[in-house]
């Protein structure tokens, strides 16, 4: 995925209201960014540390500029934009980066499913049969480990219970963590933040749900998904 143009580099003051950001720029000009990610951005971001951002160039747009990168305070990059995380592995799945989901005809995205009504992230069709996938982005990182999530996730837990009844009926799904930090070398569940979710994923596991784990190359210019990480 590159970035036409290459990101802004900033210096991020505060993150607050939970889509807002303030930024400084080199020119010491301070301006309001909108910041894509829902979660807690636990260890993504201090104050006063480098971001980088880019510009819609849409003046009719409240906030025209989007927080997309940001520097943990161990000096790794964390790609903070949730919104990129589907786009980045739909771009690998079909250059062919994610080797475990090729073989198949067709790619669809958003389509409904389960008995919860929910909406698959990208469904893969072929010969084969299909292939759910869920995508959810990782940044929480402790030292070199990741976790998801990095906040109480309901709406998580109702996925894994969506995949695990696909499994069980004998249809393939995959549940793919999205690693947007450099510093990140494995995932795992975070069961302290939030345990039910880790129970749900290990009943998902169980019934034969898979799970994969791609790190992501950040920079001004571009993201790419470049390597399989091991999940644990």
């Amino acid at each position: 995925m590159k970035f036409t143009p290459p990101l802004q580099k900033a210096t991020l003051l505060r993150r607050y209201k939970r889509f807002l950001a303030d930024v400084e720029s080199p020119q010491g000009e301070v301006f309001t960014i909108h910041c894509p990610n829902t979660g807690s951005m636990k260890n993504c971001w201090i104050v006063g540390g480098p971001c980088w951002y880019s510009d819609s160039g849409n003046h009719k747009r409240k906030y025209r500029h989007t927080l997309e990168i940001t520097a943990t305070p161990e000096g790794a990059l964390a790609g903070v934009n949730t919104g990129r995380a589907n786009a980045l592995v739909e771009e690998a799945v079909l250059a062919g980066t994610i080797r475990e989901l090729q073989g198949y005809e067709s790619l669809r995205r958003e389509v409904r499913y389960g008995e919860e009504k929910s909406r698959i992230d990208f469904l893969l069709s072929g010969r084969a049969g299909d292939c759910y996938v869920e995508v959810k982005n990782v940044t929480l990182a402790k030292g070199r480990r990741g976790f998801f999530p990095d906040a109480v996730s309901v709406r998580g837990a109702k996925h894994l219970r969506e995949l695990q009844k696909l499994a069980e009926s004998g249809v393939r799904a995959v549940l793919f963590y999205c690693v947007q930090h450099s510093g990140i070398e494995s995932v795992e569940a975070a069961r302290e933040i939030d345990p039910g979710y880790a129970e749900a994923l290990d009943r998902a596991v169980s019934t034969g749900v898979e799970v994969l784990a791609y790190k992501a190359r950040l920079s001004a210019g571009e993201i790419t998904l470049a390597e399989r990480l091991p999940f644990t």
